[in-house]
């Protein structure tokens, strides 16, 4: 054998048949390693290789089915120009000792060494790849569908079906997993931005709403002036009016229709012939749900009542808009209303405070997943009201009780969290 061919051009040939071996093992491993969704979105853009690595990866059957052909075509070719290399060379022992370097070389330098570069470079190799494997895979494509064929034959044998590839779909805890970790490419802000729009089905209208005894409206039994006072004072565009309590609301007033009556005194006669009907929404609704349900009924403003029919709040639009990008508008009364910092850490807070604006304007940790006021979530841990100086602990925050009244908790003290803490242990 050595005298037909040069040992020299045997070996040249051995190196092309690794170097093979190494883009065939590394570009399989690029290709795998793609982020799917990056590569689409390059894609999109009109990069050629991503668009070829898109198109090869919607069968990967066909494409590991090319790779692994050419894989071992060029792996058997190799070890059996060895085989007779060392044959020729110094008989059986030579042929044992050529076999285990052999063995040890592809796997360092067209196993191990190619696809640790691929894994941690996917796009360099596999882009580039692409281009090979689409035009190759056209030319062997009667063999790799026999191939193909025959494996899906033994699968199906083991009762394995081939499906329909859903590598691009996400749950939503993966997508939140996603932006999590979109690290600097997605600013802080946007980040919680996009983290909240997947949290709107976790969140109910209850969270948000306005609750029952905090509501403003219009009071029909009130007197004129009195009704002015309201409409001069409110913050709101829109005010509920009822009779006597909320519970008996007869409509909505939008203060924009009293524009045209800014020359005439107010009266309940004219405020009855401006309302709107009330719209009633069950508590427990998802903001997601109550978002679509605002935009397709065309309001902003809903009542929320129970099972029985008894309103339990007010939730509009754009609680739930704040509920997405954070408070519109500021109010420092009402932030020190609830919460007033102390020295060493610690703070007065309003127990009737809802708890999922404390943890967000806070950066507190307390559990949503009960009462929605601190009130209600001490309330509930401790089963009664408890006395001035009482403390305990909810979820590693210290909280002394400071004022109470007959019915409920009015102020409290929180304290910085401790590590390790259990939630709900009383001191």
């Amino acid at each position: 054998m050595g005298d037909d061919i040069p040992l020299a051009g045997l070996i040249g040939l051995l190196v092309v048949l690794l170097v093979l071996s190494a883009f065939f093992s590394g570009s399989e491993t690029a290709l795998m390693s793609l982020n799917r969704y990056q590569l689409r979105h390059k894609a999109r853009e009109g990069h050629r290789g991503a668009k070829l690595a898109d198109n090869l990866l919607q069968r990967p059957d066909r494409l590991i089915g090319l790779i692994l052909l050419g894989n071992n075509l060029v792996n058997f070719a190799a070890a059996s120009l060895v085989t007779l290399v060392a044959k020729d060379l110094g008989g059986n022992l030579a042929v044992a000792l050529a076999t285990g370097a052999f063995t040890l070389t592809v796997i360092i330098f067209a196993e191990a060494a190619p696809k640790t570069l691929a894994a941690l470079h996917p796009e360099r190799l596999a882009f580039p790849a692409a281009m090979v494997y689409y035009p190759l895979l056209k030319i062997t494509y009667p063999i790799v569908w026999m191939t193909n064929v025959a494996s899906n034959g033994v699968l199906y044998l083991f009762g394995v079906r081939s499906g329909k590839n859903d590598l691009q779909s996400l749950t939503r805890e993966e997508l939140r997993t996603v932006v999590h970790e979109a690290g600097a490419r997605i600013s802080s802000r946007y980040r919680e931005m996009l983290i909240s729009i997947l949290d709107l089905e976790k969140v109910t209208v209850d969270d948000v709403m306005v609750p029952h005894n905090e509501i403003i409206g219009i009071d029909l039994d009130d007197e004129d002036a009195e009704i002015e006072g309201v409409i001069a004072n409110s913050e709101h565009t829109r005010l509920p009016v009822y009779r006597d309590s909320i519970d008996d609301v007869v409509g909505v007033l939008h203060l924009r229709q009293l524009a045209n009556m800014a020359e005439r005194s107010i009266n309940k006669d004219c405020i009855q012939k401006l309302l709107s009907e009330p719209y009633f929404v069950p508590e427990g609704t998802p903001l997601s749900t109550q978002l679509v349900q605002f935009q397709r009924r065309r309001e902003r403003i809903a009542l929320v009542v129970d099972e029985y029919g008894d309103i339990q709040g007010i939730v509009t639009l754009e609680d739930i808009l704040e509920e997405i990008v954070g408070e519109f508008t500021t109010d420092p009364a009402d932030e020190d209303d609830d919460v007033v910092e102390e020295i060493g850490d610690t703070f007065m807070v309003d127990a009737t405070a809802n708890i999922r604006e404390l943890n967000r304007s806070q950066e507190w940790e307390l559990p949503t997943d009960g009462p929605k006021t601190l009130n209600g979530l001490i309330v509930e841990l401790l089963e009664t009201i408890p006395q001035p100086s009482t403390c305990l602990k909810i979820n590693g925050y210290p909280i002394e009780i400071i004022e109470t009244d007959d019915n409920r908790i009015r102020t409290v003290r929180v304290g910085a969290r401790e590590p390790q803490a259990n939630t709900g242990d009383d001191d």
